[in-house]
């Protein structure tokens, strides 16, 4: 992988990491368009631009994680204990689905051509999630409950799909449970960073000292220049910083059609072109 594939990867990765349209879908996609060999460092890379887009997350809810901690450390059930709960909440259906059934997943999408059909449907899947959170019209609840909370997790642990917009389907869930939008995001936004910082930690230690089986599955990807890591962070640090900030003001408004209708274009392309 060049510095240039780096980049580009990045901005792509940092992008759809918070706009609805499937940064694993897009990444897949763009390796392909641009003739990166998934054994020469795929797996590293995609670890550094998700911890990357993680640390995007870090800096522009920083005010909300603050709040959050300054409650927890009252040790009360306020406000924030309450949110913290909901976010544990959400989390669970994700960790049954890592601990259980990642690797039957994978599998699901290990042969090339089977990987971008799952891509194009899973594409089309977040369109129609998109346009109907574009219709539905329900009363607004105030505040987030921890039932609803399970069933975004669920949408979450859903979305290990590539194609299928893990972002769309927490909002897109959300919106269509009756919940208020502009604090819908930031809780999307929120609840993926513990997922994401365990599986990266979990890759990350299966990168430093693989067992047989690892290699046997994954085989031996051939490591990325220090550069090509250190671009493709940074890409995908600043871009998921512009992409986070600009997703919530888009989530207040409710305009998620238009991501519907590319989502739409892009899906059917991939099973066309695929």
């Amino acid at each position: 992988m060049s510095d240039l594939q780096a980049l580009l990867l990045g901005i792509i990765q940092g992008l759809t990491e918070y706009l609805p349209v499937s940064s694993s879908g897009h990444l897949e996609i763009g390796k392909m368009l641009l003739g990166i060999d998934p054994e020469t460092g795929g797996l590293q890379f995609d670890i550094v631009v998700h911890v990357a887009t993680v640390m995007a997350t870090l800096v522009i809810l920083m005010r909300e994680i603050l709040w959050i901690l300054k409650g927890l450390v009252k040790f009360e059930w306020n406000d924030e204990t309450k949110y913290t709960l909901n976010i544990i909440v959400s989390m669970i259906p994700i960790a049954i689905v890592g601990l259980c059934f990642k690797d039957s997943i994978e599998g699901l999408y290990a042969n090339e051509h089977v990987r971008t059909m799952v891509v194009g449907v899973c594409l089309l899947i977040t369109a129609a999630l998109l346009t109907l959170t574009h219709f539905y019209n329900g009363k607004e609840k105030e505040n987030l409950s921890p039932l609803d909370s399970f069933i975004i997790g669920i949408a979450q642990a859903v979305a290990v799909l590539p194609g299928l917009s893990r972002s769309g389907s927490t909002i897109a869930t959300g919106l269509l449970l009756g919940n208020n939008k502009k604090k819908l995001a930031q809780f999307s936004f929120l609840m993926v960073i513990p997922p994401i910082l365990g599986e990266a930690l979990l890759d990350f230690k299966h990168l430093i000292s693989p067992s047989a089986e690892y290699l046997a599955e994954h085989g031996a990807s051939a490591p990325l220049s220090a550069s090509a890591l250190s671009i493709g962070f940074l890409a995908a640090f600043v871009a998921g910083c512009f992409a986070c900030k600009w997703m919530i003001s888009i989530v207040k408004k409710c305009k998620l059609i238009y991501f519907g209708i590319y989502c739409a274009i892009a899906g059917t392309l991939v099973l066309i072109l695929g």
